[in-house]
């Protein structure tokens, strides 16, 4: 039985809950607020806590090079099929094997376009279309024996994302966000960027790569412009002020928070997260896409001036993210889908990405991020030892993509293909080992990042996965 003083009961009579808000100098929207940036500095922390393993990086950047590069031609040299070079192609390699568009075509090895050479102390062979990435061999880790399951370009990208050819799964990026939260107070924690050239088929990128699937969506990844105003519709409308803006959410939160229930719905607070998340937003993110305080020498290694849109202007903007605080961090840069014309075509999307690709490793390491940065450089697949016309065919059997930076070994090369590039032969790597050892080097048993959905726990790795040691510093 509560037992009232008179001193509490006087109290209560002269505060009511709406003159205790009212009274208070904090107001109820400010109360609401207030809750609010609690839970945000919740959700910042992640659900894995504490983490799983010792984290060797705090981040991830990759470099998505969509559309499918030729390993052939640019990390994997074979001799054997130069020789080849306009021969049959032995059918005990392509018999009963999956072939996207030259199913039922006479198959001829189509031998490499460009000479390799080696580089670096490790002497790792790389192509000479690749000399700023050759002057950061001794920092990356090549793997030569990539696999994967889906060889038309959309599932493809889907699978190595989300780790499932199935849409609508979660990807990578919003698995790791949901996973260690962000650093990222003004930022979201999963930034995407988007850049094409030359050279190329014109392959498009679905939003829904970078989706959060069942997960909460407030770790969606948000895709920014890389020209123009980086987030559409950020700005305020003319006439209306900063605090007029702040009292706007403030309401919002307040009305909401009088719905009963309303904390039952996640979907609501990530709502009013993403309202809270735009407003700090509109102050950082024009001073994020402001390259004027960058030095010179900065702007030269990556072959920028301005927010233009290009790959290397994305890749500066991904070492600025990265000093935000932003977890994963994912540039796509399209055309490299070579069906013909390969030899010359290759050559335009390897001057659009080489420089500016390494002096990102570079940059990174000169600001002491590289150790706690994972970098990823590659595509959904690669392509086939045999000719189309004058270009490649899709290929999932067997291609490459190296990796730098945080818990990542430098300077090797790891696994092989045959002696025509074509079956992965030794340590071949699937994309969920991929993923297994991304999650583990920050930190996370890929075994134990799940989420319960229509009664299954889902992960980011399925039921497969191990994590690739051979590469780990």
């Amino acid at each position: 039985m509560e037992i009232l003083t008179d001193d509490v009961v006087a109290f209560r009579k002269r505060w009511t809950r709406r003159s205790f808000l009212s009274r208070s100098g904090m107001g109820l929207g400010a109360l609401a607020l207030s809750s609010l940036s609690a839970e945000t500095q919740e959700r910042a922390r992640g659900v894995v806590q504490p983490l799983h393993f010792p984290p060797r990086a705090k981040r991830v950047i990759q470099l998505y090079q969509a559309g499918g590069p030729s390993h052939l031609e640019l990390f994997d040299y074979k001799a054997k099929l130069a020789a080849m070079h306009g021969e049959p192609m032995p059918p005990s390699f392509t018999e009963g094997q999956p072939i996207a568009q030259l199913q039922g075509q006479p198959l001829k090895c189509f031998g490499p376009q460009h000479p390799f050479q080696r580089y670096g102390k490790s002497g790792l062979e790389i192509s000479t279309l690749l000399p700023h990435i050759g002057g950061i061999a001794d920092e990356i880790a090549v793997v030569r024996s990539l696999t994967t399951e889906q060889i038309n370009h959309d599932p493809a990208h889907t699978f190595m994302n989300t780790g499932t050819q199935i849409s609508g799964r979660p990807s990578a990026g919003s698995w790791i966000w949901y996973g260690l939260g962000s650093e990222a107070f003004d930022l979201p924690g999963f930034v995407v960027l988007v850049s094409q050239g030359r050279g190329g088929q014109m392959q498009p990128i679905a939003a829904r790569q970078w989706h959060s699937g069942f997960l909460p969506s407030r770790f969606q990844g948000v895709q920014f412009r890389s020209k123009g105003d980086a987030v559409l519709y950020l700005r305020n409308p003319e006439g209306v002020t900063e605090a007029e803006q702040r009292d706007v959410i403030d309401a919002v939160a307040a009305l909401t928070r009088t719905s009963p229930g309303w904390i039952e719905d996640p979907e609501v607070a990530a709502r009013l997260s993403q309202y809270e998340m735009a407003f700090r937003m509109q102050s950082s993110v024009p001073a994020l896409t402001d390259f004027s305080s960058e030095p010179r020498s900065v702007l030269d290694a990556y072959g920028v001036s301005e927010m233009d849109g290009s790959f290397a202007a994305n890749c500066l903007l991904a070492r600025r993210l990265a000093e935000r605080g932003v977890r994963y961090i994912q540039l796509y840069h399209r055309d490299w889908d070579h069906h013909s014309r390969i030899k010359p075509d290759i050559v335009m999307k390897a001057n659009e990405t080489d420089r500016a690709s390494a002096a990102l490793v570079k940059d990174l390491k000169e600001r002491g991020m590289l150790d706690e940065t994972l970098v990823l450089w590659g595509g959904e697949f690669g392509r086939t030892p045999m000719a189309q016309s004058d270009g490649r065919d899709h290929h999932i059997k067997g291609f490459s993509m190296w990796l730098a930076g945080g818990g990542i070994r430098g300077g090797v090369s790891h696994g092989s293909t045959d002696e025509l590039g074509y079956h992965a032969a030794e340590d071949v790597v699937s994309v969920h080992d991929l993923h297994a050892t991304m999650l583990y080097l920050l930190g996370i048993d890929h075994t134990r990042l799940t989420f319960k959905f229509l009664g299954r726990d889902f992960r980011l790795t399925d039921v497969k996965g191990e994590v690739v040691r051979k590469i780990l510093a």
